[in-house]
């Protein structure tokens, strides 16, 4: 039987059934947060056989490959590629380009400056979403309804009490979730510390030690190609920028099935930069990022804009680097408690996937016994 649902303002989720399949163990394990690392979480543990119900403050799967329909476009404004360099994440990437949710791309890159264009190739291959980021992460939910995994979106968990093997949930709306044997929180570690400080204190000390980065993502829509720069291939697809402002130019018209998209950018600020003007209005953060676009295109303006905004991520991705960085890439307290996320493993998209599976089979081995 299909139980799979996500839950939204229309249905109460007091009112939803929350039948799931009992494993040998009787273990129930709830996941806070389904970005790649949440998601990759469940469907470890949920292959072996463990009932897992998802939550999330937004409308549905995405964390930072989340992708903005506009009314002339598709944008993203996370993660705007990614590669695989390790055999375990290659294998599952091969399972997204075989589902049709993942394929090459970019493979025109620039970097763009003062001193103008240069082709910039360093022979490793990278992906993004098809038709959108976000498609990957839907997929991965959709893996998940054949395991009866619940998702429920547009629910905000504030306190995770209880004790080890018996934990609850309270949600910003009142609601109550219970009995779950261990709680995974797969957010960025400032949102996690709230919610695992009362129960595991190292937990909460591992959050605070996290340093993350914000950042600053624009979009901008316009009626015709930009200019062409001077002996660069007219269909670039990504320019890596020198500019105190501007970091990354992605056209997400040339990403993988959005060729009947117009001009699409989008523009990801530098993060000294972001931090300096996190509290700016997104119009003038668009209309900064927008003055930058035109200045690798000297004496030539942009064309007509239909759209443009941005989206302030305020926890973009970790400090490079940090000593504090688990070494198995998760970590797993004594409260019944976890954490994962690419905060605790790198930062790259790969990262955050690698986490959220060895915390899943970590738990998988912990609750049923089984190697």
């Amino acid at each position: 039987m299909n139980v799979y649902h996500i839950v939204t303002p229309t249905m109460p989720v007091q009112d939803t059934a929350m039948t799931q399949p009992a494993d040998a163990a009787g273990a129930s394990v709830a996941i806070i947060g389904t970005g790649i690392a949440g998601l990759a979480c469940a469907r470890a543990l949920a292959d072996a056989g463990l009932a897992v119900t998802l939550f999330d403050k937004a409308r549905g799967p995405g964390g930072r490959m989340s992708s903005r329909r506009r009314p002339n476009a598709v944008v993203d404004l996370g993660a705007q590629a990614f590669s695989a360099r390790t055999p375990a994440f290659s294998a599952e990437l091969e399972s997204w380009i075989s589902a049709g949710c993942a394929a090459p791309w970019p493979v025109s890159t620039w970097r763009a400056g003062p001193d103008g264009w240069q082709s910039l190739e360093d022979g490793r291959e990278r992906f993004s979403g098809a038709p959108r980021m976000s498609a990957i992460t839907r997929h991965l939910a959709g893996r998940l309804e054949q395991a009866h995994a619940s998702l429920h979106s547009h629910t905000r968990i504030t306190a995770v009490e209880g004790t080890a093997g018996a934990l609850r949930l309270h949600s910003e709306a009142g609601d109550i979730f219970e009995p779950y044997t261990d709680v995974v929180v797969a957010v960025p570690p400032p949102q996690a510390e709230p919610l695992v400080q009362p129960l595991d204190n190292a937990l909460g000390q591992l959050c605070r030690q996290l340093e993350q980065r914000a950042c600053w993502a624009g979009w901008a829509i316009f009626d015709a190609p930009l200019p062409k720069p001077a002996g660069v291939d007219a269909d670039w697809q990504q320019a890596h920028v020198d500019h105190t402002a501007l970091r990354l130019v992605s056209r997400n018209h040339t990403k993988p099935g959005r060729g009947d998209q117009p001009e699409s950018v989008s523009l990801v600020a530098q993060t000294d930069w972001s931090e300096t003007h996190l509290g700016d209005a997104p119009e003038r953060v668009a209309d900064t990022l927008l003055d930058a676009l035109e200045s690798l295109f000297p004496g030539r303006p942009l064309p007509r804009r239909l759209d443009a905004g941005a989206h302030r991520w305020r926890y973009s991705q970790p400090v490079a680097g940090q000593a504090a960085m688990p070494d198995a890439g998760f970590a797993s307290g004594s409260a019944g408690l976890s954490l994962c996320g690419d905060s605790l493993a790198g930062g790259r998209v790969e990262d955050a996937w690698l986490s959220g599976d060895r915390l899943g089979w970590h738990l998988a081995r912990s609750l049923t016994g089984c190697d």
